[in-house]
């Protein structure tokens, strides 16, 4: 009988969101409940499925595909569909293909799918899971405070302070509706976030209009959530008890943060080129999420990159990427970046899609002016984390992003942010508050910003600017990658799977009853 207890091994079924930044965590979070004995299974989008399948990079994880009626272009600079196709596959598109899925008999019934864990922006699946009586679990691929905000959405309008359509309403104490972060407390005093950039307002009004609904739909899916899983670390700002327990006072669900134990590799993976960044000694080897294959990237990297990088100086190089979801930041300040990079006259590395809208107001020849001269590379997808990883890297120009900055927080990289939408602006008020790892380049990005942001961000004068951005980022990172770090994750991972793994099975539930 204790055998059996011990050998049981649920089988999870993990729902991201159709996105790079929600999959790899995901992928990341499959590994880590496969080393708690759990038999995890990814189900992803068929385009989706495709571009990782040919990665060939998911070593580890199952893959499973559901159809999603989306018809995507061919080729590898193919652009990902649009959110509009993606949310429409997901309602009704999708569904029944994952209930057929989850209601398929089993060769072993004990391997009955025992929860579905959800991307909380893919809460589609979450009804699913009721309809066939399976537990759902929430996955948050971004940091706790962000969870934080959207979370308060009802109490927001409940108290006037955003409408209906999610917009901030003024009042005479606060006539550009800032009363929106202050009046509740949402984040800590020293966050410094302008009701403009709450996640929800991308684009236009119309557009608004259409994500708030998304997000009022998500939030009362995601009432059904027994638990959330975070991708966040200890100590976010030192508020993460104060946002835990105000989550908590609402009743279910758990908030389980589990961002450290989600890290690829050992904890010296990147080590030596952090530690001369930061002066700092890499902490002591420990276990964590150690797979043998990196994570996938859903667009083929440019190889070059490396051997680029290994022929410049150490600390030397502006790395420069947007990420692969928001979109172009504009030709205007696509043209004023260019300006600005080779005003530096540093060199750099520049991540920029090859599609039209992405390289629109590219200075003509700017890619083979700044190849001739040795001094910059323009390529269409970056191996990021080798790259951040490089001892050659000394700056990271970011959309902010939470996985590029958590990778550039784990390989002590400094930061300087121009956010775009959702997320990033919190991410960002963090980067250059409380953590202080980072600057802000002027919302305008003129070809003078990027040239001052950078000088200063790179300066490596002992007591200047750039030194103390490098002191910061180490121990950040410390305190991120720590031993103690991960062990508390890998406990709040194995919390989660005990009680999964109780809840699916008879015998386990009587023995637990009885102690």
């Amino acid at each position: 009988m204790g055998a059996e207890a011990v050998t049981h091994h649920p089988a999870v079924l993990l729902v991201p969101f159709p996105a790079q930044g929600h999959v790899t965590p995901m992928l990341q979070l499959a590994r880590a409940l496969a080393a708690h004995g759990v038999a995890a299974t990814v189900a992803v989008p068929d385009f989706i499925h495709r571009r990782i399948s040919a990665a060939g990079a998911t070593a580890g994880v199952a893959l499973a595909s559901i159809p999603s009626g989306i018809e995507e272009e061919d080729g590898p600079d193919a652009a990902a569909p649009a959110f509009a196709a993606i949310a429409h596959a997901m309602e009704h598109h999708m569904p029944a293909h994952l209930e057929r899925m989850l209601a398929a008999p089993r060769p072993q019934p004990s391997r009955r799918v025992a929860c579905v864990v959800v991307d909380v922006l893919a809460s589609w699946a979450v009804p699913v899971a009721a309809r066939c009586g399976v537990p759902a679990a929430g996955f948050w691929p971004a940091m706790l405070a962000s969870y934080r905000v959207v979370a308060a959405i009802p109490e927001l309008i409940e108290r006037g302070l955003i409408s209906e359509s999610g917009t901030p309403i003024p009042s005479s104490e606060s006539p550009d509706g800032d009363a929106v972060i202050r009046g509740l407390k949402i984040l800590p005093a020293q966050v410094e976030l302008r009701a403009g950039e709450l996640p929800w307002l991308v684009g236009d009004a119309a557009t608004q209009r259409s994500r708030f609904a998304f997000w009022l739909q998500t939030l009362r899916r995601a009432g059904g959530f027994r638990w959330v899983l975070v991708n966040s670390f200890p100590g976010e700002a030192g508020a993460d008890d104060v946002v835990i327990s105000r989550l908590a006072r609402h009743g279910p669900p758990q908030v389980l943060p589990v961002g450290p134990a989600l890290l690829p590799g050992g904890l010296n993976d990147g080590g030596a080129a952090a530690a001369e960044r930061t002066k700092q000694p890499p902490p002591p080897p420990c276990g964590g999420n150690k797979d043998d294959a990196k994570n996938p990237i859903m667009w083929p990297a440019d190889s070059t990159c490396i051997a680029w990088l290994d022929a410049q100086r150490a600390g030397s190089v502006v790395y420069v990427s947007f990420g692969s979801w928001v979109g172009s930041i504009g030709p205007d300040k696509v043209r004023e970046l260019a300006l600005g990079l080779e005003a530096t006259g540093r060199p750099f590395l520049w991540a920029l899609r090859r599609d039209p809208s992405w390289r629109a107001g590219l200075p003509e020849g700017f890619a083979e002016r700044a190849a001739a001269a040795g001094r910059g590379k323009v390529v269409d997808w970056a191996p990021q984390e080798e790259v951040l990883r490089h001892a050659a890297v000394g700056c990271y120009l970011t959309h902010c992003g939470w996985n590029s900055t958590l990778e550039a927080v784990r390989h002590g990289v400094r930061l300087l942010c121009y956010p775009v939408s959702g997320d990033q602006f919190i991410n960002c008020a963090y980067i250059t508050g409380p953590w202080g790892i980072g600057l802000r380049l002027a919302a305008g990005m003129t070809r003078g910003d990027v040239r001052d942001g950078i000088g200063r961000v790179m300066d490596e004068d002992e007591g200047g600017e750039g030194r103390r951005l490098l002191e910061k980022v180490g121990a950040l990172r410390a305190r991120v990658v720590a031993a103690e770090a991960r062990r508390a994750a890998d406990r709040s991972v194995g919390s989660f799977v005990d009680e999964i793994r109780r809840e699916s099975h008879p015998l386990l539930m009587q023995i637990y009853s009885v102690l």
